[in-house]
Protein backbone atom coordinates (compact mmCIF):
# COMPACT_ATOMS: atom_id res chain seq x y z
CA UNK A 1 0.00 0.00 0.00
CA UNK A 2 2.79 2.40 0.71
CA UNK A 3 4.36 1.92 -2.58
CA UNK A 4 1.24 2.63 -4.07
CA UNK A 5 1.24 5.83 -2.22
CA UNK A 6 4.26 6.91 -2.61
CA UNK A 7 3.33 6.18 -6.59
CA UNK A 8 0.42 8.22 -6.62
CA UNK A 9 2.03 11.16 -4.97
CA UNK A 10 5.22 10.99 -7.66
CA UNK A 11 2.65 11.32 -10.39
CA UNK A 12 0.80 13.87 -8.76
CA UNK A 13 3.52 15.90 -8.43
CA UNK A 14 4.33 15.45 -12.26
CA UNK A 15 0.79 16.66 -13.24
CA UNK A 16 1.38 19.97 -10.91
CA UNK A 17 4.74 20.48 -13.01
CA UNK A 18 2.80 20.65 -15.92
CA UNK A 19 5.78 21.31 -18.89
CA UNK A 20 8.37 21.98 -15.89
CA UNK A 21 10.33 24.53 -14.70
CA UNK A 22 11.59 25.83 -17.96
CA UNK A 23 8.70 26.48 -19.27
CA UNK A 24 6.96 27.51 -16.22
CA UNK A 25 9.81 30.10 -16.19
CA UNK A 26 8.95 31.00 -19.58
CA UNK A 27 5.27 31.85 -18.95
CA UNK A 28 6.53 33.62 -15.77
CA UNK A 29 8.65 35.61 -18.45
CA UNK A 30 6.16 36.47 -20.56
CA UNK A 31 3.97 37.97 -17.66
CA UNK A 32 1.76 35.13 -17.50
CA UNK A 33 0.48 33.12 -14.34
CA UNK A 34 0.14 29.33 -14.56
CA UNK A 35 -2.96 27.50 -15.59
CA UNK A 36 -2.39 26.38 -12.01
CA UNK A 37 -1.59 29.82 -10.45
CA UNK A 38 -4.76 31.36 -12.13
CA UNK A 39 -7.29 28.75 -10.78
CA UNK A 40 -5.46 29.55 -7.63
CA UNK A 41 -6.32 32.64 -7.80
CA UNK A 42 -9.68 32.65 -9.59
CA UNK A 43 -11.41 29.94 -6.72
CA UNK A 44 -11.70 30.27 -3.06
CA UNK A 45 -8.74 28.56 -1.01
CA UNK A 46 -8.79 24.90 -1.04
CA UNK A 47 -12.03 24.68 -2.72
CA UNK A 48 -10.60 23.11 -5.96
CA UNK A 49 -11.35 19.48 -6.98
CA UNK A 50 -9.51 18.27 -9.87
CA UNK A 51 -11.01 16.47 -12.53
CA UNK A 52 -9.03 13.76 -14.91
CA UNK A 53 -5.27 14.88 -13.46
CA UNK A 54 -4.10 11.72 -15.01
CA UNK A 55 -5.53 11.41 -18.39
CA UNK A 56 -2.65 12.09 -21.36
CA UNK A 57 -3.48 12.01 -25.09
CA UNK A 58 -3.52 8.67 -27.24
CA UNK A 59 -1.50 9.58 -30.24
CA UNK A 60 1.10 7.78 -32.16
CA UNK A 61 2.46 9.50 -35.16
CA UNK A 62 5.03 12.13 -35.31
CA UNK A 63 6.98 10.62 -32.09
CA UNK A 64 4.59 11.79 -29.84
CA UNK A 65 4.47 8.73 -28.00
CA UNK A 66 7.53 9.46 -26.07
CA UNK A 67 5.86 12.46 -25.44
CA UNK A 68 3.74 11.90 -22.77
CA UNK A 69 2.55 14.37 -19.67
CA UNK A 70 -0.25 14.10 -17.56
CA UNK A 71 -3.29 16.30 -17.62
CA UNK A 72 -2.36 16.85 -21.56
CA UNK A 73 -2.23 20.66 -21.48
CA UNK A 74 -5.55 21.45 -19.27
CA UNK A 75 -6.39 21.86 -16.05
CA UNK A 76 -10.09 21.17 -15.34
CA UNK A 77 -12.74 20.59 -12.36
CA UNK A 78 -15.08 22.39 -10.19
CA UNK A 79 -14.37 24.63 -7.03
CA UNK A 80 -16.25 28.11 -5.83
CA UNK A 81 -16.40 31.69 -5.75
CA UNK A 82 -17.23 33.21 -2.97
CA UNK A 83 -18.89 29.69 -1.93
CA UNK A 84 -20.91 29.48 -5.01
CA UNK A 85 -20.19 26.13 -7.30
CA UNK A 86 -18.62 27.00 -10.47
CA UNK A 87 -16.95 24.82 -12.99
CA UNK A 88 -12.98 25.64 -14.61
CA UNK A 89 -10.89 24.48 -17.27
CA UNK A 90 -7.81 26.48 -17.67
CA UNK A 91 -5.40 25.62 -20.34
CA UNK A 92 -1.75 24.63 -20.13
CA UNK A 93 0.44 26.88 -21.89
CA UNK A 94 3.57 25.10 -20.64
CA UNK A 95 2.40 21.60 -21.93
CA UNK A 96 2.19 21.46 -26.16
CA UNK A 97 1.25 25.04 -26.13
CA UNK A 98 -1.88 24.00 -24.47
CA UNK A 99 -2.42 22.87 -27.89
CA UNK A 100 -6.27 20.72 -28.11
CA UNK A 101 -6.02 17.45 -28.89
CA UNK A 102 -8.50 14.93 -28.43
CA UNK A 103 -7.66 13.81 -24.96
CA UNK A 104 -7.61 17.85 -23.66
CA UNK A 105 -11.59 18.52 -25.56
CA UNK A 106 -12.82 15.40 -23.85
CA UNK A 107 -11.30 16.71 -19.95
CA UNK A 108 -12.82 19.89 -21.64
CA UNK A 109 -16.26 18.33 -22.88
CA UNK A 110 -16.88 16.41 -19.13
CA UNK A 111 -17.11 19.44 -17.04
CA UNK A 112 -19.32 21.29 -19.13
CA UNK A 113 -21.40 18.24 -19.01
CA UNK A 114 -21.40 18.15 -15.26
CA UNK A 115 -22.35 21.77 -15.40
CA UNK A 116 -25.67 21.24 -17.26
CA UNK A 117 -26.47 18.28 -14.87
CA UNK A 118 -26.07 20.38 -11.95
CA UNK A 119 -26.46 23.65 -12.78
CA UNK A 120 -23.42 25.77 -12.43
CA UNK A 121 -21.21 28.22 -14.84
CA UNK A 122 -18.56 27.63 -16.41
CA UNK A 123 -15.36 29.77 -16.67
CA UNK A 124 -13.02 29.15 -19.39
CA UNK A 125 -9.29 30.11 -18.99
CA UNK A 126 -7.83 30.21 -22.49
CA UNK A 127 -4.17 29.83 -23.70
CA UNK A 128 -3.78 27.74 -26.32
CA UNK A 129 -1.57 27.69 -29.47
CA UNK A 130 -4.81 26.23 -31.16
CA UNK A 131 -5.56 22.44 -32.39
CA UNK A 132 -2.15 19.89 -32.26
CA UNK A 133 -1.22 19.26 -35.90
CA UNK A 134 -0.19 15.88 -35.07
CA UNK A 135 -3.54 14.77 -34.13
CA UNK A 136 -5.01 15.70 -37.48
CA UNK A 137 -8.71 15.59 -37.54
CA UNK A 138 -9.26 14.10 -34.36
CA UNK A 139 -8.34 17.46 -32.60
CA UNK A 140 -10.72 19.44 -34.98
CA UNK A 141 -13.26 16.79 -33.75
CA UNK A 142 -12.55 17.80 -30.49
CA UNK A 143 -12.92 21.19 -31.08
CA UNK A 144 -16.12 20.78 -32.56
CA UNK A 145 -17.85 18.48 -29.63
CA UNK A 146 -16.77 21.79 -27.25
CA UNK A 147 -19.01 23.52 -30.01
CA UNK A 148 -21.50 21.31 -29.51
CA UNK A 149 -21.26 21.64 -25.51
CA UNK A 150 -21.42 25.31 -25.83
CA UNK A 151 -24.45 25.62 -28.07
CA UNK A 152 -26.54 23.24 -25.28
CA UNK A 153 -25.07 25.25 -21.97
CA UNK A 154 -26.06 28.26 -24.05
CA UNK A 155 -29.00 29.99 -22.06
CA UNK A 156 -29.13 26.76 -19.14
CA UNK A 157 -25.72 27.80 -17.35
CA UNK A 158 -23.59 31.22 -17.59
CA UNK A 159 -20.47 30.41 -19.72
CA UNK A 160 -17.79 33.15 -19.30
CA UNK A 161 -14.25 32.81 -21.23
CA UNK A 162 -11.16 34.71 -19.92
CA UNK A 163 -8.35 34.38 -23.12
CA UNK A 164 -5.10 34.91 -21.25
CA UNK A 165 -2.82 33.82 -24.08
CA UNK A 166 -3.05 32.75 -27.83
CA UNK A 167 -6.43 31.91 -29.33
CA UNK A 168 -6.31 31.39 -33.03
CA UNK A 169 -8.14 29.58 -35.77
CA UNK A 170 -11.08 27.43 -34.74
CA UNK A 171 -10.30 27.78 -31.23
CA UNK A 172 -11.83 31.25 -31.57
CA UNK A 173 -14.94 30.19 -31.66
CA UNK A 174 -16.00 28.29 -28.77
CA UNK A 175 -15.15 32.17 -26.41
CA UNK A 176 -17.63 33.44 -29.23
CA UNK A 177 -20.39 31.28 -28.30
CA UNK A 178 -20.03 32.06 -24.45
CA UNK A 179 -22.01 34.88 -22.64
CA UNK A 180 -18.61 37.20 -22.04
CA UNK A 181 -15.14 37.28 -23.19
CA UNK A 182 -12.86 39.41 -21.18
CA UNK A 183 -8.82 39.53 -22.38
CA UNK A 184 -5.63 40.50 -20.97
CA UNK A 185 -3.71 43.18 -22.41
CA UNK A 186 -0.50 42.43 -24.25
CA UNK A 187 -0.44 38.80 -23.99
CA UNK A 188 -3.68 37.54 -24.64
CA UNK A 189 -5.22 38.15 -28.72
CA UNK A 190 -8.09 36.55 -31.03
CA UNK A 191 -8.28 35.48 -34.62
CA UNK A 192 -9.48 33.43 -37.08
CA UNK A 193 -6.37 33.37 -39.50
CA UNK A 194 -3.21 35.08 -38.03
CA UNK A 195 -0.72 37.76 -39.65
CA UNK A 196 1.61 35.32 -41.58
CA UNK A 197 -1.35 34.37 -43.67
CA UNK A 198 -3.09 37.44 -44.00
CA UNK A 199 0.22 39.15 -45.48
CA UNK A 200 0.56 36.38 -47.74
CA UNK A 201 -3.24 36.28 -48.62
CA UNK A 202 -3.90 40.07 -48.68
CA UNK A 203 -0.22 41.45 -48.57
CA UNK A 204 -1.30 43.28 -45.15
CA UNK A 205 0.88 43.95 -42.69
CA UNK A 206 -0.28 43.59 -39.47
CA UNK A 207 1.18 42.84 -35.42
CA UNK A 208 -0.71 39.42 -33.69
CA UNK A 209 -2.13 43.00 -31.53
CA UNK A 210 -3.47 45.00 -34.06
CA UNK A 211 -5.60 42.26 -35.59
CA UNK A 212 -6.72 40.22 -32.65
CA UNK A 213 -5.33 42.04 -29.76
CA UNK A 214 -7.33 43.05 -26.07
CA UNK A 215 -7.58 46.81 -27.28
CA UNK A 216 -8.92 45.92 -30.57
CA UNK A 217 -11.16 43.13 -29.60
CA UNK A 218 -13.24 45.54 -26.90
CA UNK A 219 -12.91 49.20 -29.32
CA UNK A 220 -13.03 47.80 -32.44
CA UNK A 221 -15.26 44.54 -33.05
CA UNK A 222 -16.58 44.44 -29.88
CA UNK A 223 -15.56 40.85 -30.11
CA UNK A 224 -14.80 40.77 -26.20
CA UNK A 225 -16.62 42.63 -23.37
CA UNK A 226 -13.40 44.14 -21.36
CA UNK A 227 -10.19 44.40 -21.37
CA UNK A 228 -7.61 43.72 -18.13
CA UNK A 229 -3.90 44.73 -17.65
CA UNK A 230 -2.82 41.42 -16.52
CA UNK A 231 -3.88 38.20 -14.96
CA UNK A 232 -4.30 38.99 -11.29
CA UNK A 233 -6.90 42.30 -12.08
CA UNK A 234 -8.52 39.58 -14.96
CA UNK A 235 -9.03 36.93 -12.52
CA UNK A 236 -10.31 39.70 -9.84
CA UNK A 237 -12.82 41.48 -11.76
CA UNK A 238 -13.85 37.70 -12.82
CA UNK A 239 -14.37 36.86 -9.35
CA UNK A 240 -16.06 39.90 -8.58
CA UNK A 241 -18.51 39.63 -11.83
CA UNK A 242 -19.41 36.17 -11.04
CA UNK A 243 -21.52 37.30 -8.13
CA UNK A 244 -23.91 39.08 -10.30
CA UNK A 245 -24.71 36.04 -11.91
CA UNK A 246 -27.48 33.58 -11.19
CA UNK A 247 -25.95 29.56 -11.29
CA UNK A 248 -28.59 28.43 -13.64
CA UNK A 249 -31.73 29.39 -16.16
CA UNK A 250 -33.66 28.29 -13.11
CA UNK A 251 -32.92 30.12 -10.61
CA UNK A 252 -32.80 33.89 -9.52
CA UNK A 253 -30.36 35.93 -9.17
CA UNK A 254 -27.94 36.22 -6.16
CA UNK A 255 -29.22 38.75 -3.22
CA UNK A 256 -26.28 40.61 -1.62
CA UNK A 257 -27.03 42.57 1.59
CA UNK A 258 -26.43 46.13 1.32
CA UNK A 259 -26.70 49.17 3.61
CA UNK A 260 -28.48 51.53 1.27
CA UNK A 261 -31.54 52.89 1.74
CA UNK A 262 -33.51 51.32 -1.05
CA UNK A 263 -35.74 54.59 -0.80
CA UNK A 264 -32.71 56.99 -0.70
CA UNK A 265 -33.37 60.20 -3.01
CA UNK A 266 -31.45 62.21 -5.07
CA UNK A 267 -31.78 65.91 -5.23
CA UNK A 268 -29.04 66.43 -7.75
CA UNK A 269 -30.88 64.65 -10.19
CA UNK A 270 -33.34 67.23 -10.88
CA UNK A 271 -30.83 69.37 -11.88
CA UNK A 272 -28.93 67.09 -14.44
CA UNK A 273 -30.62 67.07 -17.30
CA UNK A 274 -29.91 70.60 -19.06
CA UNK A 275 -32.72 73.10 -20.19
CA UNK A 276 -31.29 73.15 -23.86
CA UNK A 277 -32.20 69.98 -25.56
CA UNK A 278 -29.08 70.36 -27.54
CA UNK A 279 -26.85 70.03 -24.44
CA UNK A 280 -25.45 66.43 -23.41
CA UNK A 281 -25.11 65.12 -20.12
CA UNK A 282 -23.39 61.75 -18.23
CA UNK A 283 -26.33 59.09 -18.25
CA UNK A 284 -23.86 57.46 -15.88
CA UNK A 285 -24.06 59.71 -13.35
CA UNK A 286 -28.10 58.49 -13.21
CA UNK A 287 -27.19 55.15 -13.12
CA UNK A 288 -24.33 55.13 -10.57
CA UNK A 289 -27.14 57.50 -7.87
CA UNK A 290 -29.96 54.88 -8.97
CA UNK A 291 -28.28 51.12 -8.23
CA UNK A 292 -26.79 50.23 -4.89
CA UNK A 293 -24.00 51.94 -3.29
CA UNK A 294 -22.73 52.79 -6.68
CA UNK A 295 -21.27 49.76 -7.32
CA UNK A 296 -21.52 48.95 -11.20
CA UNK A 297 -19.85 46.53 -13.35
CA UNK A 298 -19.91 48.29 -16.82
CA UNK A 299 -19.68 45.99 -19.93
CA UNK A 300 -18.19 47.07 -23.22
CA UNK A 301 -17.41 50.11 -21.72
CA UNK A 302 -14.94 51.06 -24.82
CA UNK A 303 -16.98 49.81 -27.94
CA UNK A 304 -20.43 51.90 -29.33
CA UNK A 305 -20.21 54.10 -26.59
CA UNK A 306 -23.49 55.81 -27.08
CA UNK A 307 -24.96 52.90 -25.41
CA UNK A 308 -24.13 51.39 -22.12
CA UNK A 309 -24.78 48.27 -20.45
CA UNK A 310 -23.51 46.31 -17.16
CA UNK A 311 -25.04 44.81 -13.75
CA UNK A 312 -26.15 46.80 -10.79
CA UNK A 313 -28.34 45.71 -7.77
CA UNK A 314 -31.10 47.24 -6.80
CA UNK A 315 -32.20 46.51 -2.65
CA UNK A 316 -29.21 43.74 -3.31
CA UNK A 317 -30.66 41.91 -6.51
CA UNK A 318 -29.02 42.07 -9.92
CA UNK A 319 -30.36 43.93 -12.17
CA UNK A 320 -29.55 44.20 -15.73
CA UNK A 321 -29.28 47.76 -17.25
CA UNK A 322 -29.40 49.51 -20.23
CA UNK A 323 -29.13 53.23 -21.37
CA UNK A 324 -28.57 55.51 -24.22
CA UNK A 325 -25.82 57.89 -23.20
CA UNK A 326 -26.61 61.12 -24.74
CA UNK A 327 -22.21 62.34 -24.39
CA UNK A 328 -21.92 60.31 -27.47
CA UNK A 329 -23.31 60.68 -30.73
CA UNK A 330 -26.52 62.37 -28.94
CA UNK A 331 -27.55 58.45 -28.13
CA UNK A 332 -28.58 57.44 -30.82
CA UNK A 333 -28.90 53.92 -31.95
CA UNK A 334 -26.46 53.00 -34.40
CA UNK A 335 -25.53 48.96 -35.36
CA UNK A 336 -23.33 48.81 -33.37
CA UNK A 337 -24.81 49.93 -30.27
CA UNK A 338 -28.35 48.12 -31.20
CA UNK A 339 -26.46 45.01 -31.34
CA UNK A 340 -24.41 45.12 -27.94
CA UNK A 341 -27.53 46.10 -26.13
CA UNK A 342 -29.47 43.41 -27.90
CA UNK A 343 -27.29 40.58 -27.18
CA UNK A 344 -27.08 41.90 -23.42
CA UNK A 345 -31.26 42.08 -23.25
CA UNK A 346 -31.12 38.19 -24.27
CA UNK A 347 -28.69 37.59 -21.71
CA UNK A 348 -30.53 38.71 -19.01
CA UNK A 349 -33.89 37.74 -20.30
CA UNK A 350 -32.31 33.75 -20.35
CA UNK A 351 -31.56 34.12 -16.94
CA UNK A 352 -33.98 35.81 -14.99
CA UNK A 353 -32.46 39.16 -14.58
CA UNK A 354 -35.06 42.53 -14.43
CA UNK A 355 -33.88 45.22 -17.47
CA UNK A 356 -33.77 48.73 -15.97
CA UNK A 357 -33.83 50.78 -18.88
CA UNK A 358 -32.82 54.87 -19.46
CA UNK A 359 -33.69 56.48 -22.04
CA UNK A 360 -32.45 59.29 -23.96
CA UNK A 361 -32.63 58.60 -27.62
CA UNK A 362 -33.35 61.33 -30.33
CA UNK A 363 -33.75 58.51 -33.68
CA UNK A 364 -31.57 56.08 -35.34
CA UNK A 365 -28.16 57.37 -36.52
CA UNK A 366 -29.01 58.78 -40.12
CA UNK A 367 -26.26 58.30 -42.91
CA UNK A 368 -25.66 56.02 -46.31
CA UNK A 369 -22.80 54.06 -43.57
CA UNK A 370 -25.41 52.65 -41.42
CA UNK A 371 -28.26 52.05 -43.98
CA UNK A 372 -25.67 50.56 -46.43
CA UNK A 373 -24.36 48.40 -43.43
CA UNK A 374 -28.21 47.01 -42.31
CA UNK A 375 -29.13 49.67 -39.60
CA UNK A 376 -32.72 48.25 -40.37
CA UNK A 377 -32.06 44.52 -40.03
CA UNK A 378 -29.67 45.43 -37.07
CA UNK A 379 -31.56 47.45 -35.23
CA UNK A 380 -34.47 45.03 -35.53
CA UNK A 381 -32.11 42.77 -33.41
CA UNK A 382 -32.73 45.17 -30.09
CA UNK A 383 -36.54 45.79 -30.67
CA UNK A 384 -36.69 41.59 -31.08
CA UNK A 385 -35.22 41.46 -27.81
CA UNK A 386 -37.19 43.68 -25.90
CA UNK A 387 -39.90 42.26 -27.38
CA UNK A 388 -39.25 38.76 -26.71
CA UNK A 389 -38.32 39.55 -22.65
CA UNK A 390 -40.04 38.22 -19.98
CA UNK A 391 -38.24 39.08 -17.27
CA UNK A 392 -39.56 42.50 -15.38
CA UNK A 393 -38.83 45.37 -17.65
CA UNK A 394 -39.01 48.74 -16.33
CA UNK A 395 -38.34 51.97 -18.43
CA UNK A 396 -37.45 55.08 -17.32
CA UNK A 397 -37.42 57.82 -19.95
CA UNK A 398 -35.28 61.19 -19.09
CA UNK A 399 -35.34 63.20 -22.10
CA UNK A 400 -35.79 62.62 -25.21
CA UNK A 401 -37.83 59.48 -27.02
CA UNK A 402 -38.28 60.18 -30.63
CA UNK A 403 -39.43 58.17 -33.72
CA UNK A 404 -38.88 53.98 -34.17
CA UNK A 405 -36.11 54.89 -31.42
CA UNK A 406 -38.58 55.40 -28.83
CA UNK A 407 -40.56 52.54 -29.70
CA UNK A 408 -36.92 50.09 -29.50
CA UNK A 409 -35.70 51.51 -26.20
CA UNK A 410 -38.61 48.62 -23.96
CA UNK A 411 -41.42 50.74 -24.57
CA UNK A 412 -44.95 49.96 -23.19
CA UNK A 413 -46.00 48.55 -26.37
CA UNK A 414 -43.27 45.72 -26.46
CA UNK A 415 -44.57 44.71 -23.12
CA UNK A 416 -42.51 47.12 -21.02
CA UNK A 417 -43.88 46.37 -17.57
CA UNK A 418 -43.44 49.84 -15.74
CA UNK A 419 -42.80 52.75 -17.91
CA UNK A 420 -41.99 56.66 -16.22
CA UNK A 421 -41.05 59.66 -17.48
CA UNK A 422 -39.32 62.33 -15.87
CA UNK A 423 -40.86 65.97 -16.05
CA UNK A 424 -38.05 66.61 -18.99
CA UNK A 425 -39.22 63.57 -21.38
CA UNK A 426 -39.85 64.75 -24.83
CA UNK A 427 -41.95 61.55 -26.60
CA UNK A 428 -42.46 62.34 -30.19
CA UNK A 429 -42.36 61.10 -33.71
CA UNK A 430 -39.35 63.46 -33.93
CA UNK A 431 -37.52 67.06 -32.58
CA UNK A 432 -39.89 70.17 -33.12
CA UNK A 433 -37.70 71.20 -35.73
CA UNK A 434 -37.80 68.55 -37.83
CA UNK A 435 -41.57 68.09 -37.93
CA UNK A 436 -42.06 71.66 -38.20
CA UNK A 437 -40.19 71.72 -41.49
CA UNK A 438 -42.37 69.06 -42.79
CA UNK A 439 -45.75 69.94 -41.55
CA UNK A 440 -45.12 74.08 -42.35
CA UNK A 441 -42.49 73.51 -45.54
CA UNK A 442 -44.63 76.14 -46.86
CA UNK A 443 -43.88 78.54 -44.40
CA UNK A 444 -39.89 77.61 -44.01
CA UNK A 445 -38.66 80.82 -45.87
CA UNK A 446 -40.55 82.82 -43.10
CA UNK A 447 -38.00 82.30 -39.89
CA UNK A 448 -40.49 84.03 -37.19
CA UNK A 449 -43.15 81.60 -38.18
CA UNK A 450 -41.03 78.73 -38.15
CA UNK A 451 -39.92 79.99 -35.02
CA UNK A 452 -43.50 79.73 -33.78
CA UNK A 453 -44.81 76.44 -34.64
CA UNK A 454 -41.63 75.17 -32.97
CA UNK A 455 -42.70 76.40 -29.71
CA UNK A 456 -46.39 75.42 -30.24
CA UNK A 457 -44.99 71.85 -31.60
CA UNK A 458 -42.72 71.25 -28.57
CA UNK A 459 -45.79 73.09 -25.95
CA UNK A 460 -47.91 69.95 -27.99
CA UNK A 461 -45.85 67.29 -28.24
CA UNK A 462 -42.56 67.79 -26.86
CA UNK A 463 -43.47 66.76 -23.01
CA UNK A 464 -44.28 63.33 -21.37
CA UNK A 465 -48.01 64.37 -21.48
CA UNK A 466 -49.92 63.07 -24.58
CA UNK A 467 -47.75 59.46 -23.96
CA UNK A 468 -49.55 59.93 -20.11
CA UNK A 469 -52.60 60.67 -21.51
CA UNK A 470 -52.80 57.49 -23.45
CA UNK A 471 -51.43 55.40 -20.94
CA UNK A 472 -48.48 54.96 -22.83
CA UNK A 473 -46.60 56.18 -19.87
CA UNK A 474 -47.28 55.03 -15.99
CA UNK A 475 -46.29 57.92 -13.97
CA UNK A 476 -44.65 61.20 -14.50
CA UNK A 477 -41.71 61.22 -11.59
CA UNK A 478 -39.60 63.47 -10.47
CA UNK A 479 -35.93 62.60 -11.05
CA UNK A 480 -35.01 62.88 -7.30
CA UNK A 481 -37.41 59.71 -6.79
CA UNK A 482 -36.56 57.27 -9.53
CA UNK A 483 -34.53 55.21 -7.19
CA UNK A 484 -37.39 54.92 -5.12
CA UNK A 485 -39.97 53.92 -7.72
CA UNK A 486 -37.71 51.61 -9.63
CA UNK A 487 -37.60 50.10 -5.76
CA UNK A 488 -40.91 49.68 -5.67
CA UNK A 489 -41.77 48.16 -9.16
CA UNK A 490 -39.16 45.53 -8.76
CA UNK A 491 -40.80 44.47 -5.94
CA UNK A 492 -44.01 43.66 -7.05
CA UNK A 493 -42.63 42.46 -10.30
CA UNK A 494 -41.16 39.74 -8.74
CA UNK A 495 -44.17 37.64 -9.14
CA UNK A 496 -44.56 38.04 -12.66
CA UNK A 497 -46.01 35.39 -14.78
CA UNK A 498 -45.38 35.86 -18.81
CA UNK A 499 -45.23 32.69 -21.60
CA UNK A 500 -44.54 33.29 -25.06
CA UNK A 501 -46.29 30.91 -27.54
CA UNK A 502 -44.71 27.52 -27.97
CA UNK A 503 -42.27 27.79 -30.82
CA UNK A 504 -39.15 25.68 -31.32
CA UNK A 505 -36.96 29.32 -31.25
CA UNK A 506 -37.05 32.23 -32.42
CA UNK A 507 -35.82 33.61 -35.69
CA UNK A 508 -34.28 36.60 -34.29
CA UNK A 509 -32.53 39.09 -37.85
CA UNK A 510 -29.67 37.78 -37.57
Amino acid sequence: MQDILEELERRRRRARLGGGERRIAAQHARGKLTARERIELLLDPGSFEEVDMFVEHRCTDFGMADQRIPGDGVVTGQGTINGRPVFVFSQDFTVFGGSLSEAHAEKICKIMDRAMRVGAPVIGLNDSGGARIQEGVASLAGYAEVFQRNVLASGVVPQISVVMGPCAGGAVYSPAMTDFIFMVRDTSYMFVTGPDVVRTVTNEVVTHEELGGADTHTRRSGVADLAFDNDVQALHEVRRFFDFLPLNNREEPPVRPTFDDPFREEPSLDTLVPADPSKPYDMMEVILKVVDEGDFFELQKDYAKNIIIGFGRIEGRTVGIVANQPMVLAGCLDIASSVKAARFVRFCDCFNIPIVTFVDVPGFLPGTAQEHGGIIKHGAKLLFAYAEATVPKVTVITRKAYGGAYDVMSSKHLRGDVNYAWPTAEIAVMGPKGAVEIIFRDEKDDPEKIARREREYRERFANPFVAARRGFVDDIVMPHGTRRRIVQSLRWLRRKRVDNPWKKHSNIPL
